[in-house]
């Protein structure tokens, strides 16, 4: 992990939700933050639905002061809500880049299929990534990326991404893994916590008779991608 040393505020930004189990995966990851980087005061913003807004936390700060939003994808809340909000409070600050598709992130991925009992040496395993999905066609292209990168190294069937919230439903893109020649399947969620939309994939998941692993959530890997991203917009400021 790189050290963000010369960060004073780092506010992190998440999207909101109804579900209090997404709120605090996002404290959760706050509290790793001030413990792997105590030189930092460390805040916690959103956009929508939770408390506090990042348009009334930002007038209060001053010095350098690094908006992160805690979204995996460039999507809308990245590319519009949060510069937004950001324009809305008058404040100067810096917006680093979402976490992407972090190796990090990806190992956390496997991780978490580990241990919901899938082995990278099953040939006859499918593994169904499901993302949120976006408007942003270019956004979901990059998601669709994480199939290649998390097939290296095993020996499964195929990896597949799927769209919770895309036209396609899941049940199709599980059908392209069977057609592959998988004979059973695991579905890896690409989401930071637990909410609405992973219940939805549960349900389905359960319904067909699908393991699957849990969401990324409040791992120290996750942390360490926020920091980076940090840092390298601080390093982008400077280098301007």
């Amino acid at each position: 992990m790189r050290a963000a040393r010369l960060v004073t505020t780092l506010v992190l930004t998440a999207h909101g939700s109804a579900d209090p189990r997404s709120s605090a995966n996002t404290r959760a990851i706050a509290g790793h933050l001030r413990r792997v980087a105590p030189e930092l005061d460390v805040r916690v913003a959103f956009c929508e639905q939770n408390t506090p807004n990042l348009r009334d936390v930002l007038p209060g700060l001053s010095g350098d002061v690094v908006v992160a939003p805690f979204l995996l994808a460039s999507a809308y809340h990245a590319r519009i809500d949060i510069p937004g909000l950001i324009a809305e409070s008058g404040a100067r600050v810096h917006q680093a880049d979402v976490l992407g598709e972090d190796e990090r992130l990806l190992t956390v991925m496997r991780q978490r299929l580990t241990e919901a009992g899938a082995s990278r040496f099953d040939a006859g395993l499918g593994v169904l990534v499901v993302a949120v999905g976006s408007s942003n066609p270019a956004a979901n292209a990059r998601t669709a990326r994480l199939a290649g990168a998390l097939a290296r190294g095993t020996r499964w069937a195929g990896v597949e991404v799927g769209f919770a919230t895309g036209p396609e439903p899941l049940p199709v893109a599980a059908q392209r893994l069977r057609d592959r020649g998988a004979t059973h399947l695991a579905i890896a969620p690409w989401f930071l916590a637990h909410g609405r939309i992973t219940d939805r994939v549960a349900d389905y998941a359960a319904t067909a008779g699908i393991v699957m692993a849990e969401p990324l959530g409040a791992h120290r890997l996750v942390a360490a991608a926020v920091l980076d991203r940090v840092e390298d917009a601080l390093a982008a400021r400077i280098a301007a």
